[in-house]
């Protein structure tokens, strides 16, 4: 039994034994990964290696002592977790004692000593040991790369587990680490060896005498001179290494007097990316420095600064010395100054005002700009600095700007003076009197005012912006002023000169009307409402564009001052009873007047949204208005109102759907529900009590025996259902839905059908899963087929299958897949064929009125692609199946999908769906045209490779298409041809000359647009394959 047991020892020793011989003598690399795993698994100890090493660690062979070493380092850095504190401690003093062995033996001993600097075990004061074993016995910079970075990984691992042992030596650690990194050459080391400085500093070891030598040790690498060589697998960059450097040069205000000397000296360079490195270590380094490191460099760091900014070509070196220049008065403004200490802030801002400030008096010089940028730099980095530049600046600009009598020049000077007054807002003052702008502020206004009546139109735009950041400043504007100001914007909003002013006053006068709401009502208002009235007599005269014009500002400045909740109550009752005003008769409006009425109203719903209580208010008081005003108009009457005739076409009806909808997606639900009780009775039951000024000739009856006209407001109920919250529950939905229904299909009114498809399609969308829905659905369906299969109403079915696929095809639902397949059947169809085509991109693109976000409805993320996926298939094969007749539709399907999906969804498919977008081109129909080369054209851009497989194909269309009858398809045909110029040039240049000969003929085209667009074109072709192209 005793020789068995032992027989049993000595097996796995001789299986370990071979190993070993495997390894050293063998060289085979993997047994070492077998031993570790059988010492992971407890068949061996590390002791057990180390005696099966033993004839190897002591052969006279330095080679094969460094096999010997290389095998029981690779095991320890897979089992050093497993190691107990006395085997560390022995295998320590080993490895230190190799240190002074053979150079060969040295890379396997310092593998061996980072396996066990990760060691949980590893006894105090044993770290020391190491590092400075490596110190005294290693010339780290004479290993090759992957030794010296084992070095670096030995030290980053003791730093992290043992701090204070480290720090325990006090400067010799930071002496060592200097010898160890001096120079040092690979960035991959590079990088570990700036991080390991970097710590040395911010967890405050001990630098001693050595903090020049340190400063040296890494500043030669500055600035940074690195490219990464081509498919490096390594993925270091320049900028890595830059940042990296920054860190460690800006991490101690230690390094201030031995590195600012250097940054000012690589400023004063020739090379463009010294400077920009330089100044933007300038600016990390003011973050930690105080005026202790800065007072005796700041005039040369001025003067550099000052240089750059004034004489350079490079937009970037000027940005970061200005960015610089803030900097580094920041720094001076927040150090905090003993009572004897000199503060170096304002001598600083005194040399700069001294060197800038006589610039200003000349507007028309090159450096007058450049001087206001530094001065405003400075000025932007505290409050101090904004007080004591601008109360130095102010006066002579507004002085400069009585001196000069030229448009041009004053308003360079007002935009100097608006650079200096944005500053003044980023500080504010809790003491009024301490504002540096209230001394200012008449003679400011005053300017401000001379600007805005100057006939240039620049300086009035100049003058209408620094107006905005006066009215910003809280409390600097008087009443009167306020008054001034108003009525200076009342007259720029009706100039007929320029439209640029009138814009900017619009504007100006929504941002200040947030601010003044009083003002604004007092002085604004009454004058608008004043000229609405006598707009109302001028087009009741019928007077000319000019009068319809003046209509269309003063609705567009009622809409643009209604930014406050107490300014809405007093517009919004002005702008519907304008509306009423020309639906009393005496008013011969058109229908452009009334859709701007509209477009005004619309505008404040939606400044209305951001504030509950405004929407409410909008809503309650706007919807039941317009609703009252289309009934009123929707019944008949003996007398004949031409008005009345305007409210129910389609666009009027269209310009205020975009109105109820945009007064009902930001209702809480609890208000919706409040009005959805009011609104849908009147739809369905036709309960008028809700609406003001009720007393209508007939009763309202859309769905039952209702006129024509009564039905087209059904679009107004669409506008409000589809645009309510998905949880808010819509009374009587059961005969809603059916009357919907019912209403989609009646032959007698497109208009009405097709609202009543749209309402029916949003619900759909929005009501959840359930048997409900299903009967719903199923009743659809029914529609839909009896519909298509014979009748008067086929193209009302068709319209109701397109919207309640849609609705379906957003939210994912099952049936989606069913009603697509049969619209999809319909591309056969003689009469409904182009129809069902056209389907295709209702089906792929965003609505605006209904099924939209913004209306709550459920739009589910990548529908476009799931779409795009579930039937672009069976497309490709219905087109290769179809007769030759047909064939055109399918392609004007596809090419509506593809030409809405995401580039990056096509860009894999493209090959195969290639072939049938050049035959898309040769159809006939200009919509397919269009929609096809809306698609390429982005793919030329972003797939050269494939689409220059067939340039010849490619160019042949497009140039056939740039003679095409449709203006449309001309531009975008030669918008092709320019991108085309982004192919590989060796393919392009045997179609140079034909091309630039095809693109003399649209350079005489009818159409600017064309000929801008063939100039352009024509251009990149000429230039193809010249030097630099």
């Amino acid at each position: 039994m005793a020789a068995a047991a032992a027989l049993e020892a000595v097996a796995p020793m001789g299986a370990l034994w071979g190993l070993v011989q495997d390894f050293v003598m063998g060289q085979q690399e993997g047994p070492a990964d077998q031993v570790a795993a059988d010492v992971k698994s407890g068949s061996y100890t590390v002791l057990q290696v180390v005696e099966a090493l033993g004839s190897s660690l002591e052969n006279p062979e330095p080679r094969t002592r460094a096999r010997g070493i290389q095998l029981l380092s690779q095991v320890l850095l897979q089992c050093h977790s497993l190691l107990l504190e006395k085997e560390v401690v022995h295998l320590i003093l080993f490895y230190e004692n190799r240190l002074k062995d053979h150079h060969l033996v040295i890379p396997s001993v310092l593998q061996g000593l980072r396996a066990l600097s990760l060691c949980v075990a590893l006894p105090p004061g044993l770290a020391v040991s190491v590092l400075k074993a490596i110190f005294q016995e290693v010339h780290v910079q004479s290993l090759p790369q992957v030794d010296r970075h084992t070095v670096y990984s030995i030290i980053t691992n003791f730093m992290r587990t043992r701090e204070e042992e480290l720090k325990g030596l006090g400067a010799d650690f930071t002496f060592g680490f200097i010898q160890v990194m001096d120079g040092e050459k690979d960035p991959r080391n590079l990088l570990v060896a700036f991080r390991i400085v970097h710590d040395l500093i911010s967890r405050d070891y001990s630098l001693g005498p050595f903090v020049e030598e340190l400063f040296e040790v890494t500043s030669c690498y500055f600035p940074i001179d690195f490219t990464p060589p081509p498919n490096d697998p390594h993925g270091i960059q320049r900028e890595d290494l830059i940042l990296s450097l920054r860190a460690v040069l800006a991490s101690t205000p230690r390094f201030a007097e031995f590195l600012l000397p250097l940054l000012i000296e690589k400023v004063d360079s020739e090379i463009l990316s010294a400077k920009l490195d330089s100044l933007q270590t300038l600016n990390a380094c003011c973050a930690v420095y105080g005026q202790k490191e800065l007072k005796d460099f700041l005039p040369s760091l001025w003067a550099s600064i000052r240089r750059e900014v004034f004489q350079t070509a490079s937009e970037r070196v000027e940005a970061e010395g200005l960015a610089a220049l803030n900097s580094l008065t920041a720094c001076l403004s927040r150090s905090v100054l003993r009572a004897d200490a000199e503060d170096l802030l304002d001598s600083f801002l005194s040399n700069i005002l001294q060197d800038c400030r006589h610039h200003l008096c000349e507007p028309d010089m090159k450096l007058v700009w450049p001087s206001a940028k530094l001065l405003q730099a400075a000025a932007g980095a505290s409050a101090r600095a904004c007080d004591h530049i601008t109360s130095n600046v102010l006066p002579l600009l507004l002085e400069q700007f009585h001196k000069h009598s030229q448009s041009n020049q004053r308003r360079t000077i007002l935009e100097m003076i608006l650079g200096f007054l944005k500053l003044q807002q980023k500080w504010s003052y809790e003491d009024k009197d301490e504002r540096p702008l209230s001394d200012f502020k008449d003679q400011l206004c005053s300017l401000v005012f001379m600007a805005l009546t100057d006939p240039s139109t620049q300086l009035q735009l100049v003058g209408i912006r620094t107006l905005t950041v006066l009215g910003a400043q809280p409390d600097l504007l008087s009443s009167g002023d306020l008054e001034l100001a108003v009525g200076h914007l009342y007259r720029l909003s009706f100039l007929e000169e320029d439209s640029q002013s009138w814009v900017a006053a619009l504007e100006a006068s929504g941002t200040l009307a947030t601010l003044y709401p009083v003002a604004f009502s007092s002085h604004l208002v009454p004058k608008l409402a004043g000229e609405l009235c006598i707009e109302e007599s001028d087009l009741a005269r019928g007077d000319g564009p000019t009068k319809c014009s003046r209509h269309r500002r003063c609705l567009q400045a009622l809409s643009a001052i209604s930014t406050h909740a107490s300014i809405v109550k007093e517009t919004l009752p002005l702008l519907l009873q304008h509306l009423r005003q020309m639906n009393k008769g005496n008013t011969v409006a058109g229908t452009s007047e009334v859709i701007a009425v509209c477009q005004s109203l619309q505008q404040v719903a939606e400044k209305c949204q951001q504030d509950p209580e405004s929407c409410w208010y909008f809503h309650q008081t706007a919807i039941p208005c317009l609703l009252a005003l289309a009934v009123q108009a929707s019944m008949p009457e003996k007398e004949h109102s031409v008005l009345k005739k305007v409210l129910l076409q389609d666009e009027v009806l269209a310009a205020m759907v975009s109105v109820i909808g945009t007064a009902t997606t930001h209702l809480s639900p609890d208000l919706a529900a409040q009005s959805v009780a009011h609104i849908v009775p009147l739809f369905l039951d036709g309960n008028i009590t809700f609406l003001p000024e009720n007393s209508f000739p007939g009763r309202f009856q859309p769905f039952q025996d209702g006129s024509s006209g009564q039905r087209r407001l059904v679009a107004l109920l669409m506008a409000f259902v589809c645009s309510l919250p998905r949880t808010v529950e819509i009374p009587q939905l059961n005969q809603l839905m059916r009357e919907l229904l019912e209403l989609s299909c009646c032959h007698s009114c497109p208009f009405s059908s097709t609202a009543a498809a749209k309402c029916f399609a949003g619900l759909l969308n929005k009501h959840p899963a359930g048997q409900q829905l299903d009967e719903f659905l199923q009743l659809a369906v029914d529609k839909v087929e009896a519909g298509l299969s014979s009748g008067p109403y086929r193209s009302q079915a068709f319209t109701l299958l397109v919207w309640v696929t849609k609705a379906l095809v957003l939210r994912y639902h099952p049936l989606s897949s069913c009603l697509t397949d049969r619209l999809m059947g319909l591309l056969s169809d003689p009469e409904l064929g182009p129809a069902a085509a056209d389907g295709f991109s209702l089906l792929m693109s965003d609505c605006t009125d209904v099924l939209t976000r913004a209306g709550h409805a459920e739009v589910r993320i990548m529908f476009r692609q799931r779409f795009f996926t579930d039937n672009v298939p069976a497309l490709v094969r219905g087109f290769h199946a179809a007769p030759r007749d047909v064939k055109p539709n399918y392609l004007k399907g596809l090419s509506h999908v593809l030409n809405r999906l995401p580039k990056p969804v096509l860009l894999p498919e493209l090959p195969t769906l290639l072939s049938l977008l050049l035959e898309a081109l040769s159809c006939p129909d200009s919509v397919v045209q269009l929609s096809t080369l809306s698609c390429l054209q982005p793919l030329l851009l972003e797939a050269p490779q494939v689409m220059s497989l067939h340039v010849d194909t490619l160019v042949t269309k497009f140039l056939n298409l740039s003679s095409s009858p449709s203006m449309a398809v001309r531009i975008a045909a030669l918008q092709c041809m320019h991108a085309v110029t982004h192919l590989p040039t060796p393919v392009l240049l045997p179609y140079k000359l034909q091309v630039i000969r095809a693109l003399a003929k649209p350079l005489d085209d009818k159409k600017r647009l064309v000929r801008k667009e063939a100039v352009s074109a024509r251009g990149e072709w000429f230039l193809l394959g010249s030097p630099g192209s």
